[in-house]
């Protein structure tokens, strides 16, 4: 797994829509149920991952352009190296975006909450988190934050095209953490 960055979100509890009761909460990578804490690609402060290197970063953009940071939780997310297409069939090597540097700084104490898979057809930020935003979850073995419990699990569910047709991909799987702020 790849450092690939932080990013406050605010939380989102199930929605109703979802019928998969063992959820409590959406802990995804994607912003479309869990918002993250800004519309922050405008002002160009996130890594080759479309997140933040640190903290502190996020921090001083909020500071600087006053944006409220209550109720936010801190997220920091680790990547597998490949992604899946599933057209192909196949699993490839993938990098950050070149033009944006990346220097993602390790926390020291992240707590692991499990895996999330979110698409990538635009090729920059993650667009869909399907387990939560198509609803996969309510078929699929999730946890109370709507995530894989293993990276097996993620790529399993892939490779047995439980994501086929929920949302152009390709996709990535992603290591969530929460860490204190």
């Amino acid at each position: 797994m790849i450092p690939a960055g932080y990013m406050l979100k605010h939380v989102a509890r199930r929605p109703a829509w979802l019928k998969a009761p063992l959820v409590d909460d959406i802990y995804s990578v994607s912003g479309c149920v869990s918002a993250n804490f800004a519309d922050y690609v405008p002002y160009w402060k996130h890594n080759g991952y479309w997140l933040f290197d640190a903290p502190a970063a996020m921090r001083a953009l909020a500071q600087a352009n006053a944006l409220d940071l209550a109720g936010t939780t801190l997220f920091y997310y680790e990547v597998f190296e490949e992604e899946f297409d599933e057209a192909a069939r196949s699993w490839t090597g993938f990098a950050p975006d070149a033009s944006l540097p990346t220097h993602v700084e390790k926390p020291s104490a992240p707590r692991l909450e499990g895996y999330d898979v979110a698409t990538f057809w635009a090729r920059t930020s993650p667009e869909c988190s399907p387990l939560s935003c198509n609803g996969l979850a309510e078929n699929l073995g999730v946890n109370r934050h709507c995530l894989f419990a293993s990276l097996a699990d993620a790529r399993q569910a892939l490779d047995a095209g439980a994501f086929d047709k929920s949302e152009p991909g390709p996709f990535r799987v992603f290591a969530v953490y929460t860490v204190d702020p």
